[in-house]
């Protein structure tokens, strides 16, 4: 999320350079790869444990935000024991690979197509991720995620996890502030959650 474009592609950018240019790996050698993943994200409404929420779907997310979020689960800024476990266990061409798998042959391309009205709480959310959760078409480098589709749940805890620092990110950590009271977090991504989307459970038949 960001106040204004021009923000939201420095901030994206500063990210590990590791990600620039999003190499595109291979998603045939990603798609065996991701055999480790498929037991919580290859399954219909599966949920972490604790706290309780459901796993988010990864099919047709954007991978240069794949590689990145793999990343972050690996250096800590992430607080995930499972996923740092996982990611740690995966190097820079495994989650290229892996990456390229889940997104497919293209990455989600922005529309303006909304449904629904806008609550003012998404105002804040539009320079990087679209009115809609399919982003935008500014060069951002890693591609922000998108949230159009997304479980609503997930998408509250990602954002309470921002709002209270448990999760880093040169971006988010400040646009979640933005978003002063729970009622906030639950409206925005009530509303990401309900926008048409590609996103899918990463099962074997996903296409």
């Amino acid at each position: 999320m960001a106040l204004a474009s021009i923000c939201a592609v420095s901030a994206h950018a500063a990210g590990d350079s590791a990600v620039a240019g999003t190499p595109a790996g291979d998603p045939g050698v990603g798609e065996k790869k991701f055999y480790t993943c498929v037991g919580c994200h290859g399954i219909d409404d599966y949920r972490n444990a604790y706290p309780d929420y459901s796993v988010p779907r990864l099919r047709h997310q954007n991978s240069g935000y794949i590689i990145s979020a793999l990343q972050e689960y690996k250096s800590g800024e992430r607080p995930h024991a499972t996923m740092h476990a996982q990611a740690s266990s995966l190097s820079d061409e495994d989650m290229q690979d892996i990456a390229a798998y889940l997104q497919g042959a293209e990455p989600v391309k922005p529309n303006a197509k909304v449904v629904g009205s806008v609550p003012p709480q998404v105002a804040p959310c539009t320079a990087c991720h679209g009115e809609n959760g399919l982003g935008v078409d500014a060069p951002m480098t890693p591609k922000p995620p998108v949230l159009a589709g997304q479980h609503v749940d997930y998408l509250e805890q990602a954002l309470t996890t921002y709002r209270n620092g448990r999760r880093k990110n040169v971006v988010m950590d400040g646009m979640a502030q933005l978003l002063k009271t729970d009622e906030d977090v639950k409206i925005v991504a009530a509303y990401f959650a309900s926008q048409p989307s590609p996103l899918a459970t990463a099962k074997t038949t996903s296409k």
